[in-house]
């Protein structure tokens, strides 16, 4: 009878943790099934085969050893029922399935990852697309048998049964390829499986125009009377737009302690860069505004975040993205409307609307450091969606040129 033990191996990986394996011996042979999870060695407790509860999430993780413990017995027994002699390698491929090397095992682990890291929007995003997949499939299936092939029908079947557009249907790839490269990180698959790449399937993301309010517009949103709730969704906008459209997760996150010397001090969320920025006058009036709620120079500037508890990622996303809702549903039905723009107001138009700006103004070396983007490729590319003033002009060059009278022979 083949004998089962949970074991640390020993190869840590890049944030030092140690991947938690089912070892099979038989023989005195042993094979090693990666489950699919990493732990730092202190949070193990060998002679127990348990998680210690000094893990965030011990008991939903040693309850799923539990159950793929008993799986291997299982898996274990029919093989032994069914033939004379197993060996340990046998009693592998048999529970290895079962272990956690299927697309959708991978992927509820990849979704459990995502949660830990208090990645929210990612979680909820890629939730849904899973389930397409699933529902497209209709069971679970192994790495190597998602082929490029199958890849092209998903997103044929996510177009003509969903009536998904080609962005989405991309974003469900996407997570196909998060799943394999977690997969493959985590060494439960070869990666020579990987469909993706040279000579495989290829993402490329449609191009999606980009406009932002005219000068003209943000001078009437600046201006029209507004109250209450309104008028601070306003100011949310306009504040963003002040800071180089500044993200709205990095804007209600901000503290009376990242003021200092009249300078804005805040890293930016997305990318983790970190920089400052002179307060522009015209936001010195929204800033003295929400002053007098302060309490202490760690209060919060914007009352969106104030009591949730920030040290929890994931929470604070979620809350982020439900605040957001709100105040882009308010932005487009109400606020838009007192305003007499007509353009879809958001607050992450308030970015496309100081690229529109900046666009013939500002050179792109500048614009990167305002943005914070890594590669001014990025910055090119971004500020290509509002460069206008090239084409314009030579639109008008062609349209407007005078016919040169012939020479009379």
């Amino acid at each position: 009878m083949a004998e089962f033990k949970l074991v640390l191996r020993k190869k840590p990986n890049r944030e030092g943790k140690l991947p938690l394996t089912l070892r099979i011996t038989k023989d005195r042979k042993s094979s090693f099934i990666h489950l699919g999870y990493h732990l730092h060695e202190d949070e193990w407790d060998d002679k127990n085969q348990r998680v210690k509860k000094s893990h965030p999430n011990s008991a939903r993780l040693n309850n799923l050893i539990r159950k793929k413990l008993s799986e291997a017995n299982d898996h274990s027994i029919e093989l032994e029922t069914q033939k004379s002699y197993v060996s340990a390698t046998a009693v592998k491929q048999k529970v290895k399935p079962a272990a956690g090397s299927t697309f959708f095992a991978q992927a509820e682990v990849w979704q459990q990852r995502l949660k830990e890291a208090g990645k929210y929007n990612q979680y909820t995003a890629d939730k849904p697309r899973i389930k397409h997949f699933k529902e497209f499939l209709k069971q679970d299936i192994a790495f190597a048998d998602i082929t490029v092939a199958m890849l092209e029908r998903f997103k044929a079947y996510l177009q003509t049964k969903h009536g998904h557009s080609e962005r989405s249907a991309v974003n469900h790839i996407v997570m196909i390829r998060s799943v394999f490269s977690h997969a493959i990180k985590e060494e439960v698959i070869d990666p020579k499986y990987y469909p993706f790449g040279k000579g495989k399937m290829k993402i490329k993301f449609p191009e999606s125009s980009k406009i932002g309010l005219t000068q003209d517009e943000i001078t009437r949103l600046e201006n029209v009377p507004l109250e209450g709730t309104l008028d601070h969704v306003r100011n949310l906008w306009l504040f963003s737009y002040y800071f180089a459209g500044m993200r709205i997760s990095d804007l209600l996150r901000l503290k009376w302690s990242d003021f200092q010397d009249d300078r804005l001090h805040y890293e930016m969320g997305k990318n983790s860069k970190s920089g400052s920025l002179k307060i522009p006058d015209k936001a010195v009036k929204i800033i003295k505004h929400y002053k007098t709620f302060q309490q202490n120079k760690d209060d919060m500037v914007f009352p969106e975040l104030k009591g949730v508890d920030l040290s929890d990622k994931f929470i604070t996303q979620r809350t982020i993205a439900f605040k957001t809702s709100a105040i882009d549903k308010q932005l487009k039905t109400q606020v838009a409307t007192a305003a007499k723009i007509e353009k879809k107001l958001t607050m992450h138009l308030a970015r496309h609307s100081f690229a529109q700006v900046a666009s013939d103004k500002i050179p792109v070396q500048i614009l990167q450091k305002l943005y914070r983007h890594s590669s001014i490729l990025t910055t090119m590319g971004y500020q290509s969606n509002f460069t206008t003033q090239q084409t314009d002009d030579a639109l008008d060059a062609v349209l407007n040129m005078e016919q040169k009278p012939k020479l009379e022979k």
